[in-house]
C-alpha cells in the first residue's frame, strides 16, 4: 500500500493518495506524447476512492481527451495531472512525474512503442508492446483487483 503526495508545478494544487498502484507503465503513444512534452508518459493506475485533490481544487481543469479519457491539469501553470476513465469510474491514472518520494516498485513496461518518438531510443531491458500488452486488463489491474 502506498501513500503518495504530489502537486502541479506552481503548487498550487496538492493530492494525496493511499492505496496500492497498479503496473508502472511507460506510454509512448502519441498523445501522451504531446500531453506531456516528452518522449513518453509513466503513470499508474490508481483507486480513484484512495486519491483526494489536498489543495487548489479549484484550480482543476478538465479536457475530454475521448468520449472514454478525460485529462485533468492546472489551469495556472498547465501541469498535467490525473486522468479519469468514464468507463472505469472508480480508477484514474496518475502521472507519476509529479509524485513526491519514494514509489514501491519501478516500471513494468513500455506500451504503444510502435508510435514511440523517432528520436528516442529505449535502453532498458522492460518488455516492451507495440500497442497494448496481450493481457490489455493488465494496464488497469490493481492488487486484490478480482479481473484476472
Amino acid at each position: 500500500m502506498a501513500t503518495l503526495t504530489g502537486s502541479c508545478l506552481c503548487g498550487g494544487i496538492t493530492y494525496r493518495y493511499d492505496g496500492p498502484l497498479g503496473a508502472v507503465v511507460h506510454c509512448h503513444c502519441s498523445r501522451c506524447r504531446r500531453w506531456h512534452g516528452a518522449a513518453f508518459r509513466t503513470r499508474a493506475v490508481a483507486h480513484r476512492s484512495a486519491f483526494q485533490w489536498t489543495a487548489g481544487a479549484e484550480l482543476l481543469a478538465r479536457y475530454a481527451m475521448t468520449p472514454r479519457t478525460t485529462r485533468t491539469f492546472c489551469r495556472k501553470c498547465g501541469s498535467s495531472l490525473i486522468t479519469e476513465y468514464t468507463e472505469e469510474p472508480d480508477r484514474i491514472a496518475l502521472p507519476l512525474g509529479g509524485v513526491v518520494g519514494d514509489l514501491d516498485a519501478g516500471p513494468a513496461f513500455h506500451i504503444f512503442v510502435a508510435s514511440k518518438a523517432s528520436w528516442h531510443t529505449i535502453t532498458d531491458d522492460l518488455p516492451q508492446f507495440d500497442e497494448l500488452p496481450p493481457d490489455r486488463a493488465s494496464i488497469h489491474r490493481l492488487p486484490g483487483d478480482e479481473r484476472g
